[in-house]
């Protein structure tokens, strides 16, 4: 019996393939095409980062 090597895992291949998934089922529940999906969380995660970025900014103290 052969084992597999690390390099041989289908791990990094099935990660791509799992995300794919997870848009379309949450597009489909959502009743909207799954570009449109893509493109919306795109835009909030840029404004939840944006957003923390200000947070820090403003937590900092001025010198």
């Amino acid at each position: 019996m052969r084992r597999h090597s690390q390099s041989s895992s289908p791990l990094p291949g099935l990660a791509p393939w799992l995300i794919d998934l997870a848009v379309r089922l949450a597009a489909r529940a959502l009743h909207m095409p799954a570009p449109l999906l893509h493109a919306i969380a795109a835009f909030v995660y840029a404004s939840v980062q944006e957003a923390d970025r200000r947070l820090i900014a403003l937590c900092r103290p001025s010198r």
